[in-house]
Parts: structure tokens; C-alpha cells; sequence
């Protein structure tokens, strides 16, 4: 394959994923920049439910992971009947999960959010918020999952669409139930949390459109259409065995990842309100860069995982190495907007002088990392694409629940470095966990794994 051919290969699906994920990001960032009117215990309590809900949502990985790798594959292979049956078998796993998930979310909300060691003048807002994505928890997971099967068989726009109108509409409900504007209610925080669920509703109402329509209508989807056979919507324990063990190691990756962040975001909410009003902003803004690493590692699980499925190692390798070399040209030029523009970033969560001094001095890490960031993201994404799941989720276990919190500790309780400690810690992180994860991209043994 010519270079050009190849580098438009990769920008075809990380373009439109870029926006995806950015506005899907962009969320949980609107949600914190319009409450963040309200003072800073409303972004404290906006950020208190991310690590809560994302640890819930971590079970949803290993069934997002295994269906892309195996419908990338299957696609590969032209196998649209065992394409099929892989939509299938996931939207069902999806919505079962959901809808068990949601009962403890809804029980033990205020549980979750004193467990987090939110301040008393946050709790109750915190909990409210958390309690109402709760209620929109299918419509929340439902969308992912065909966002995966979509991504896997190269089709970013679809998914790019429902996510698109599902954004823009929650900037809308934002503006009219958090203030009160043309003659709704001003619900503050939960009017932030009831547009978030709102929008996620209609995101599931287009996702499932998109899949469930008929064969002859929506052409290269044809590998991720829920075709509804007796067959297909029952259990299939083989091909559901096999989503779980691609998918199994990611999902432990994640469950992890969360348990380290939990423990990093309860060290940093014990500085005080002001503070993790600052970390939130930051946190808010990194979150927002990793869609550069993600949507080029989503075009290099999805070309990777399609060229094994040809049974073409060196084009796997290959379309990975391109991906990666794109994702780090863009999050270098992110790295130095961020470092020239780190003010008037922070400055639209807040007005408050002191959180905008804090924030944009930790800016100056995020700005740093950028490009250890969107690598490792993108080396890990091939490794899945390829069904290789397993290393990824250790260097992410080693780095999240060991190496982050373990120094985020010492510098936050020992060495008395504040904030700055627990973000010199990610920093670490982030440069150690692109290290390992190189080095086994490298070593080639990722395209030789058995999906």
C-alpha cells in the first residue's frame, strides 16, 4: 500500500472520530464550564461523579473491545453472518449490564459521592447529579457499544453523527434547565445532569437506527447490522466466550484504572474545595485532549485488526507506525496551545483569580505530556485491534494503581507539594506507561495473537 493511500486510510476514521470524541468529551466539559457559574462547589460536584460513573462503565469495555477486534476480523474475512451475530450477542450483553448497573447506581448515590470525600457543601448537589445519569444509564452504554461495532468495521462517521446532534443538544438543554432561561426551571446541577441523560436518549435513539435498518440501506455497515433472527437474539456462549476473552483483559484494565483514579481523586479532594475546583478544571481540559490518541488508536485497532483479518501482518504494522506518527504530530501542536493559551483556557470554567492562577500553572504538565499521551493510546489501540488486550491492561494496572498514587502520595503527604505533586505524578505515569507499551509494539508479537 503506497504511503498517501495509507495515511488516508488512517485519516478516514480518525478524522471523523476526532469529532466524535470530542464532543462526547465535550459533555462532561460543558456540564463543568456552564455549572461552573454557580461557584466552585458546583464543579466539585459535577467532578466528584466522573470516577464513580466511569468505574461502572468499565465493565462495558471488555464487550466494546472484544466487538471491535472481532468485527474488524470478520470483516477482514468477509464473514458478514459471524459479523452479525458479534452485533448481536453485544447489544444484548449491553443492555443486561446496563440495566443491573443502574440499580446500585441509584441506590448508593450518596454513598459513592461521601466515598469520594466530597465537601459538605457539595454532597447534596453531588448527589443529585449522580442519582439522575443513573436513571439514563442504558441510553448512556447503549451508544458506546455500537459506537465499537461501527468503529471496527472503518465507519467513524455514523457514530460521529448521533454523537454530534446528541452534544449540541445538551449545550441546548444546558442553557435553558441549569439557568432557567425561556420560561423553564433553573435547576443548577441537576438541570446539568437531566440535559446529559436527555441527550444520551437521543444519541440511543440514532445509534440503534443506524444498525437496525434494513441490509439494503446502509451499504458498508452491512458487517454491523442488527439483524434480528431467532439465532442471533438468544445467548451464543462461543461467540460470546469470545468477545469476553479479547475483551476480559481491557475490562480488568479498566476496573483498575478507576480503583487508581479513585484513590488519586480522594488524596486530591483532601486539599480543599478551591483546589479540586483547580483539578477539575485541568482534569477537564486533559480529558478533552485524549480524544487525539483515541481516534487514531481507533483507526489503528480498526485497519490493524482488518489487515490481520487478510492475513497481512506487515500492513498492520504498518497502518499502526502511520497512525501513531499522525496522532503525535497533532497532540505536539495541542502541547503548545495549551502552553500558549493555558489562561484563557482555564478562565472559561471561572472567574475566581486564585483557581485560574492554579489551574494554568498545572497546565504547563498537561501541555508536556501530550505526546507520550496520544502514542501510548495509540500503540495500546492496535495491540486490541489484534486481540493482544492483555499487556495494555497491565501496564495501565501498573501505572494507575501503583505508579500515580503510590507518588501522588508522597509528593501531596510527604514532600507537601499540593497540587502540583498529584499532577507530577500523572506525568510520570504517562511517560512510563508509553515506554512499556512501545517497547511491545515493537517487539511484533502483538500481530500474531488469536482472537
Amino acid at each position: 500500500m503506497k504511503p498517501s493511500h495509507l495515511y488516508r486510510n488512517v485519516l478516514a476514521i480518525a478524522a471523523p472520530s476526532v469529532i466524535e470524541l470530542v464532543l462526547s468529551a465535550a459533555t462532561q466539559l460543558v456540564d463543568t464550564i456552564m455549572v461552573g457559574q454557580l461557584g466552585a462547589y458546583a464543579i466539585s460536584a459535577v467532578g466528584l461523579t466522573t470516577q464513580p460513573k466511569l468505574l461502572m462503565l468499565a465493565s462495558f469495555v471488555a464487550l466494546n473491545v472484544g466487538s471491535t477486534a472481532l468485527i474488524a476480523r470478520f470483516k477482514g474475512q468477509k464473514d458478514r453472518q459471524a459479523a452479525e451475530l458479534v452485533t448481536a450477542q453485544s447489544m444484548l450483553l449491553a443492555l443486561g449490564f446496563s440495566a443491573i448497573l443502574t440499580i446500585p447506581g441509584l441506590l448508593y448515590a450518596k454513598q459513592f459521592v461521601l466515598f469520594m470525600g466530597a465537601a459538605p457543601d457539595t454532597v447534596e448537589a453531588a448527589t443529585t447529579y449522580f442519582r439522575i445519569l443513573m436513571i439514563g444509564f442504558i441510553p448512556t452504554v447503549l451508544p458506546l457499544a455500537v459506537s465499537a461495532l461501527l468503529r471496527g468495521v472503518g465507519d467513524a462517521k455514523t457514530s460521529m453523527r448521533f454523537n454530534v446532534t446528541a452534544n449540541l443538544a445538551n449545550v441546548v438543554l444546558n442553557y435553558l434547565l441549569i439557568y432557567g432561561h425561556f420560561g423553564f426551571p433553573a435547576l443548577g446541577v441537576a438541570g446539568a445532569a437531566i440535559a446529559t441523560i436527555l441527550s444520551h436518549g437521543i444519541a440511543c435513539t440514532m445509534a440503534l437506527s443506524s444498525i437496525a435498518g434494513r441490509l439494503s440501506k446502509i451499504g458498508e455497515r452491512s458487517y454491523a447490522h442488527l439483524h434480528l433472527t431467532k439465532e442471533n437474539l438468544k445467548p451464543h456462549p462461543e461467540m460470546i466466550k469470545r468477545i469476553l476473552r479479547i475483551g476480559l483483559p481491557s475490562a480488568a484494565e479498566q476496573l483498575v484504572m478507576r480503583l487508581g483514579l479513585l484513590i488519586y481523586t480522594i488524596t486530591i479532594s483532601s486539599l480543599g474545595t478551591i483546589v479540586f475546583a483547580a483539578h477539575q478544571i485541568v482534569l477537564s481540559i486533559l480529558n478533552l485532549s485524549f480524544v487525539n490518541g483515541q481516534a487514531f488508536g481507533i483507526a489503528a485497532a480498526s485497519l490493524a485488526g482488518q489487515a490481520l483479518g487478510r492475513a497481512d501482518p506487515d500492513g498492520a504494522k504498518k497502518v499502526s507506525a502511520a497512525s501513531q506518527k499522525m496522532g503525535a504530530l497533532v497532540s505536539s501542536a495541542m502541547g503548545l496551545a495549551m502552553f500558549i493559551f493555558r489562561y484563557q483556557l482555564v478562565g472559561m470554567f471561572t472567574r475566581e483569580p486564585d483557581i485560574i492562577m492554579l489551574s494554568a500553572e498545572i497546565m504547563l504538565i498537561v501541555a508536556l505530556i501530550q505526546p507520550f499521551q496520544s502514542s501510548f493510546q495509540i500503540f495500546a489501540g492496535a495491540l486490541r485491534g489484534a486481540g493482544d488486550s492483555l499487556y495494555p491492561a497491565i501496564s495501565i494496572a501498573v501505572g494507575v494503581l501503583g505508579i500515580r498514587p503510590a507518588l501522588s502520595m508522597l509528593f501531596i503527604n510527604k514532600l507537601a507539594f499540593g497540587l502540583y505533586g498529584a499532577w507530577l505524578a500523572l506525568g510520570a505515569d504517562q511517560i512510563i506507561r508509553f515506554t512499556t507499551i512501545m517497547l511491545r509494539f515493537k517487539g511484533g508479537r502483538w500481530l500474531h495473537a488469536k482472537v
